[in-house]
Parts: C-alpha cells; structure tokens; sequence
C-alpha cells in the first residue's frame, strides 16, 4: 500500500521557519512583528533554507533542484527583507499601533500644545480657520443681541436715538464689526459707544481673545517650523552594516554623516540589538533589547560629525554577535537599531535621528569606501557623498568571533572570506590594478576612480605611474584620506 508523502507546515513568522508535521502543531497568539502565513508544502519542494538544516543538507538539496546554493541565499535573503515587518524604518518612524487606551482623547486634550503641534499642517490650518470663524460668528450674534436688547434696531432711522454700537443695521454688520474688533482693524464707521457698559466689556473681552488666540497660533506654527524632528532629515545613516576585520578582532560597522555645515553639537550614538530571548525559566522575550557597545567606555560613542564617521562595535564575549557566523547571520531573525543624538547648532535643541539593519542588510566580509580626499590646489578637503553606501570587500575570517578567538588562542589560521587588504597605502597603483581587481579606488590623473577604461591596461597604468613620479610635486592630485 503506497503512503501518500508526508506533508510539512512551515510556519512563516518573523523569528524564522517553524516545521513540523502537519496538524501537530499548536494554534499560537498573533505574531508581534507580522501575521504569520500558513502554507501546506511538500518537504523536498523547500527552495530556501530552514533553520534546522546544516548548510550540507541545504547544498545536498539544492544540488538535487539543479539550484545554485549562493543564488538560493540571495533569494531567500531578498525574500526575507520583503516579509520581514521592521520596527524602526529607515527614515526613522516607528512601525507601532497603539491601541486599547483608556481616555486617550481625554489625556490628548490634556496636552493641547503638543497634540496641535504633532498633527499634520493640514489638521492644524483647518483647525485654526475653524476657530477665527467660529469666535467671528459667535462674537457677532452677541453683538447683534446686545444691540436688539438695547432697542437699537428699531430706531435705526432716529437720528436723535444714540446706539450701543454705532453703524449695525442687521447681523452682516455685526459680524463685519466683530472682525474688526479681533483683530484692531478699525475702519471707523462702526465703534461703541459709553451708552451701554455691557458693549464695552464685551469689546475688552473679545480683544484679549483675539490676541490670546494669534499668540497661540504663532506659537504652533514657530513650533512646527522649528522642530528639530526636521534636522534628522539631513542625518544620514548607511544603508548597509558591514563586519570586518580591525585591529585583530571582528567588528561591526555603519556609517554616518551630516549633509549641513551647521554641526551637531555633543553628538553621542548608541544601539540596541531587537531579538528573541529564552529565560533560564523557558519564558519567550520576542521583543528583547540587547545593548550593542559602540565604545562608551572609551568615548568612541561622542562623535565629532564635522566628516562622515565610521561607528566601530567590537564583537567580544559581552556582544550578541559573539557567536554569530556568516550562515548564522543568514537565518537569523533581529534588528539593529541606531540611534544618533545632540544638539541643534542653530537653534540649540536636542533631535534625534534614527535608522535599522535587519540581518540582509548585514554584509560579512566588507568595508566602507573611503569618500575623503584631500585637494592640493585648494588645500581643502572634500567628500563625495555619492560613496556614502560604498563597500569594497576584504579579507575576514570565515567564523564567529568566539571561534575566531578560541583558534588565535591556538595558534591556527581561521578561514577567510577571499577578500583583499589594503596593507599599504603607499602601493603603486599597477600593484594594486593585479591586486585587486574593480571596484577598489586607485588614483590616476589626479582623480580617485572605481575602474579601469576598455583601452588602458597595466603597462600603460605603469608607464602613467612612472610619469607621474618623474614630475614629482608639480602635479597637483588629490590624496585619498
């Protein structure tokens, strides 16, 4: 008798595959990162890998579907980048839904100035031309009243009768003189008069409301305009993290940089690691925080941003990403989040800017491309932004920094990524062309470039070289800091 095949489900979250036999297992809560996604799938039809392969059973397997391991982690990599739901965007905004709050509206209202002044421009212009016209209305129909009361509008052809408000004839007239009242303009035609003291406080009263009110918009618009939410936007974070090699340990890298010349003042970084956590107790903390060290204790965190600024975590035992391996870092499920912080030199108000890496935005094996140079014709420095994102590949050890540690310690070579260093700033530049191959920035012509024309090769790249140190200081290039 022919057993039909075992079926799996797997399980899609935001922590990675869960496999199992089908109907075994439990119904869970909602993710808190995304809504998990059921499908019913044959096992041997699983084009990515699952998290409890061995990276043999996952190469044995694609080899089977005539699929290129590496062209399957791309895809699975891209594949988890699009369902992965972030915490923390890019351009800073948390993805987070309050709900359930008791007495929000109330507690809002508490706090007026704050909520008028984080609603969006649209909900603030409607609410104020709301509040002149309804205060120009009510205002109006008062005035209107005081003269009804008074008896003004039955002797509006008495010249010998002397009115409350000179000049209002019917509520349009009202309305005109309460406008003209809020705001000062003072036409002429329409005024009070001593004949009803009620007129008279009401006009005081209406005076300090309009000047209350103009205050209270003027405040609300300065407040958004100057905000320093705004500031961030010119904060800029690199796109990608990379892990390297430094100093003999690995480290991780970002980038960040200020497109204004205005500084940040007491400029400090810091970052928390956002992953799953089991107790001791078997409890489950999806939303841990790690602390991620950026040198605090060295003052590596308080940045001088005047130039793009490379931030450097050490990996040691105290990191989470001691025991992190490039296979692990591809099935791995968390987010890096960045947080830069200081003082507005303009206006002299803290803002913050915030970006995140999810573990495909993690590239092991690579540095950042150098953007400083340095003009000798002009002795200035300058950056070239359009490098802000670069990275060139290096020689990194193949391993975690604990077994990177634990085979230093014994004396043996780990495994390398392939990579190429740069040992020696002072290289040629024909050394460095059979090298390392494109995109490695050499200098030629006195410009920094990322790769070689069709017709120039090595030779003509010496024969150059030796060109350029027969002139010696006549030429003016630029350094490549």
């Amino acid at each position: 008798m022919c057993m039909p095949p075992m079926q799996t489900v797997v399980m899609e979250t935001s922590y990675g595959p869960i496999n199992g036999p089908a109907g075994s297992l439990p119904m869970t809560e909602q993710d808190l990162l995304e809504n998990g996604k059921v499908a019913i799938v044959p096992t041997e039809s699983l084009g990515r890998r699952n998290s409890q392969d061995s990276f043999a059973e996952y190469a044995a397997r694609a080899a089977r579907q005539n699929v290129h391991p590496a062209f399957n982690r791309r895809a699975d990599r891209h594949y988890s980048k699009r369902m992965r739901r972030r915490l923390v965007y890019k351009n800073g905004e948390v993805n987070i839904t309050q709900t359930n709050i008791r007495k929000r509206r109330r507690r809002y209202l508490a706090d007026i100035f704050t909520t008028l002044v984080d609603i969006k421009w649209r909900y603030n212009l409607m609410l104020f031309a709301l509040a002149f016209i309804v205060s120009w209305v009510i205002f109006a129909l008062i005035w209107w009243l005081v003269c009804f009361s008074h008896g003004d509008l039955d002797h509006l052809n008495d010249q010998n009768w002397k009115p409350c408000v000179m000049e209002i004839r019917s509520f349009t007239s009202a309305l005109l003189f309460s406008i003209e009242t809020q705001h000062t303009i003072g036409y002429g035609y329409r005024h009070t008069t001593e004949e009803c003291p009620e007129a008279i406080v009401l006009m005081m009263f209406q005076s300090c409301f309009g000047v209350i009110c103009q205050a209270l918009m003027t405040g609300i618009v300065f407040a958004k305009l100057s905000r320093p939410k705004k500031r961030a936007e010119t904060l800029m974070f690199s796109k990608s993290a990379c892990i390297c090699k430094q100093d003999g340990d690995l480290c991780l890298l970002l980038r960040v940089g200020d497109m204004r010349k205005s500084q940040i003042v007491e400029a400090h970084i810091r970052a928390v690691l956002i992953k799953k956590k089991v107790t001791k107790e078997g409890d489950v903390l999806p939303l841990y925080q790690f602390d991620v060290d950026l040198g605090f204790n060295e003052g590596r965190d308080r940045l001088f941003l005047v130039w793009p600024v490379i931030i450097v975590h050490k990996i040691d035992q105290a990191s989470p990403f001691w025991e992190l391996t490039p296979e692990d870092l591809h099935r791995e499920q968390f987010e890096l989040i960045v947080v830069l912080e200081g003082i507005v030199e303009s206006t002299g108000m803290t803002t913050q800017a915030r970006s995140s890496y999810l573990p495909g935005e993690v590239l092991w094996g690579h540095r950042f491309e150098r953007l400083v140079t340095f003009q000798k014709e002009n002795g200035q420095y300058q950056i070239d932004f359009s490098r802000f994102h670069n990275t060139i590949p290096v020689d990194t050890p193949n391993c975690s920094a604990k077994e990177l540690a634990e085979m230093t310690a014994a004396g043996r070579m780990p495994e390398s990524t392939g990579g190429f260093v740069d040992d020696d700033e002072n290289t040629s530049i024909a050394s460095k062309s059979e090298r390392y191959p494109s995109p490695y920035v050499v200098k030629r012509h006195g410009a920094a470039q990322t790769d070689f024309d069709d017709d120039d090769d090595f030779d003509s790249l010496r024969s150059k070289q030796s060109t350029s140190t027969d002139l010696g200081s006549r030429e003016e290039s630029e350094t490549l800091l």
